[in-house]
């Protein structure tokens, strides 16, 4: 896997590098072979909170962590742990949803060892816009695309019915639908 580690507001050091790089390289232990994919940190500082962002773009979807601390290597340690869980999350639902197709089974190793698990942070500030182009997709890989990006609700124009479908996240923990009328 090739590293991408950039800085905002802070001066990415040597050492900081190579800590980010010896953690993210304990996630290549879940995939069959190694990916060429990119995986883009974005480390920052703002008032005092030590931000960390990874990203890693991989066939049909992008895992995604971020965390704020009051420390940049504690920060890494908790990213890395919220991909891990996400990886293995990933890795289990696509398998059982497609085991029949090429490829797809074969992006991650079937002896990969267990993650602790960490509850993940909601943020309520806008800090970004994005635009994107619509995959087809039925609900259930809408859910699990929402959930690898971290987000609580997930755009995505349904397979079924080819209209335009909001999925999110309720309070109570379960999954909703909005559909056009």
């Amino acid at each position: 896997m090739k590293y991408n580690v950039r800085g905002q507001n802070i001066q990415v050091t040597d050492a900081m590098r190579e800590y980010v790089e010896k953690k993210l390289s304990r996630l290549e232990k879940y995939f069959e072979a190694p990916e060429t994919s990119e995986l883009n940190t974005t480390m920052s500082v703002t008032k005092g909170r030590h931000a960390v962002e990874v990203a890693i773009p991989l066939p049909g979807t992008m895992l995604r962590a971020e965390e704020k601390s009051d420390d940049m290597y504690a920060s890494i340690d908790v990213v890395v742990d919220k991909l891990e869980r996400q990886i293995r999350k990933y890795k289990t639902k696509v398998n059982r949803k497609y085991r029949q197709e090429s490829g797809i089974r074969t992006l991650f190793r079937e002896d990969a060892p267990p993650v602790r698990v960490h509850e993940e942070e909601e943020d309520w500030e806008l800090v970004r816009t994005k635009r994107f182009t619509l995959k087809p997709m039925d609900v259930e890989e809408a859910i699990l695309q929402m959930n690898m990006v971290g987000h609580s609700f997930f755009v995505f124009a349904n397979a079924d019915t080819k209209e335009v479908n909001v999925v999110y996240k309720r309070g109570d923990g379960r999954y909703g639908l909005i559909e056009q009328s």
